[in-house]
């Protein structure tokens, strides 16, 4: 427990940089995002969860797909604030789950930051009803407990400080990847869309927030991480 809940030293200011950098060529290149993605559309749809769990919600599960898109199913009312949290969690929860784990690593909590994704991810696995998602969670979760369990601080460093990069960064893209489906009029049960059926707020000021949520968690996040 004392591993877990105590602090680690800081890293180098050479090894932030170089997983800012890793994370970036993850998310930038096609080929890499096509891959890469799918961690954040674990992000996404747990957001979904999470959210309606916590708004009363009954969660009836979790699919994620080989294209990188992912649905959750929750039962209750059609409407109200509850239905308009969960949906608006989706294309927040990765920067704020970055935000989050950088305010972890700027207080030097690594181990716990690991342990706590860790957590999250099995609490995830339960409600995964497809053998994709669960072996994406699962194989997700075991690269997490395994670098918490068995390497050296540093390299539990690198891992949990590309992980955090990769969220911040990583949570920009889909807001833009939305937009740009926006203008190809492709998108019209995309969470903007459900947002605007339930609000009666144009889609594109809710894609707006998305915009505004990811990048303020970026250069938020990006500070901290960073010593700033």
């Amino acid at each position: 427990m004392d591993r877990i809940f105590g602090t680690q030293p800081d890293p180098d200011q050479w090894l932030v940089i170089g997983t800012a950098a890793i994370a970036l060529a993850a998310v930038i290149p096609h080929p890499l995002w096509r891959l890469s993605r799918n961690a954040v559309t674990i992000a996404h749809e747990g957001g979904h969860g999470l959210v309606a769990l916590l708004t009363g919600r009954r969660l009836d599960g979790i699919r994620l797909h080989s294209d990188t898109s992912g649905l959750t199913v929750s039962r209750g009312k059609p409407h109200g604030l509850g239905m308009i949290l969960t949906a608006a969690a989706g294309y927040t929860a990765p920067p704020l789950l970055g935000l989050a784990g950088a305010a972890l690593l700027a207080s030097n909590h690594i181990t716990l930051l690991l342990w706590v994704v860790s957590a999250l991810l099995i609490a995830m696995l339960i409600m995964i009803r497809n053998a994709y998602g669960a072996l994406t969670v699962i194989a997700t979760g075991a690269a997490f407990v395994l670098i918490s369990w068995l390497t050296s601080a540093q390299v539990q460093a690198a891992f949990a400080y590309t992980a955090v990069w990769f969220l911040l960064i990583g949570g920009v893209r889909p807001a833009f990847e939305l937009q740009a489906k926006r203008r190809r009029h492709n998108s019209g049960d995309s969470d903007a869309d459900q947002l605007a059926r339930l609000t009666h707020v144009p889609p594109t000021l809710w894609l707006l927030l998305f915009h505004i949520v990811s990048l303020c968690c970026l250069i938020g996040g990006g500070r901290w991480l960073l010593g700033l």
